[in-house]
């Protein structure tokens, strides 16, 4: 594989909660754990198939509490919600870091469409607008 997707290192930013990937060419990287958590690729999160999605909310606060390795291909996160069982391939994780602007931009509109909320305590409260009928 290329220098700019088989990271050489990983470090876990406990405080910041960011996961860093460095490579070979000097490339540092940092994704953060909600990023990382609500983008898994698990069938939990993404469902068995288009449109089967499941809108993963108040993860702001998420932290990884492990990091396994799986072959010389992947890593498996596990978070400090629970969740573990999402394969983070080396690819899935580069396509992360070039497209996570674009990706995050997209959950933040999910999000805001479903009236949810990335922080666990707050319940968004839709109210009926009668000026609009």
């Amino acid at each position: 594989m290329s220098d700019n997707i088989t990271p050489v290192g990983i470090e876990l930013h406990q405080k910041a909660r960011e996961l860093e990937l460095v490579y070979a060419n000097g490339e540092r990287h940092r994704l953060s754990c909600e990023l990382l958590r609500v983008l898994s690729p698990s069938a939990e999160v993404r469902g068995h198939g288009a449109g089967q999605e499941t809108l993963q909310t108040g993860k702001i606060n998420v932290a990884i509490t492990d990091i396994v390795p799986v072959g010389n291909y992947a890593i498996q996160l596990k978070f400090s919600d629970g969740h573990d069982s999402g394969i983070f391939s080396w690819n899935y994780l580069r396509d992360l870091i070039d497209n996570r602007e674009r990706y995050w931009e997209d959950y933040l509109n999910k999000l805001h469409e479903a009236g949810a909320s990335r922080d666990p305590d707050v319940q968004v409260v839709k109210f009926f607008d009668a000026s609009k009928e």
